[in-house]
């Protein structure tokens, strides 16, 4: 499979931001079928960098209310990846 559709967009939050400033770990937004082999893989060879950890979260979807109707945003699956020292994902570095 192609990495590029591994990875499907990185994750810019408050709180992912002060994450990669301290401990250098990198949110990405990837498809559910995911392994962490094949994140790290993916990681790797898109960024050319060093992966040391992969932690995955499969995050539920919210149930959302418009008037007296009920939907639900669709569920996906976070990637948490750790890079090795001195490594960094250039993409973040200009957000």
């Amino acid at each position: 499979m192609d990495p590029r559709q591994i990875i499907l967009e990185p994750i810019v939050t408050e709180k992912s931001t002060i994450v990669r400033e301290l401990y250098n770990k990198y949110s990405f937004k990837v498809i559910p079928s995911a392994t962490k082999p094949q994140i790290a893989s993916a990681i790797e060879a898109i960024f050319d960098v060093k992966v040391l950890k992969v932690h995955t979260v499969n995050m539920d979807g919210k149930v959302k209310r418009l008037g007296r109707n009920l939907g639900r945003r669709s569920a996906w699956k976070k990637a948490i990846v750790t890079l090795a020292e001195g490594d960094s994902v250039d993409f973040f570095e200009g957000v």
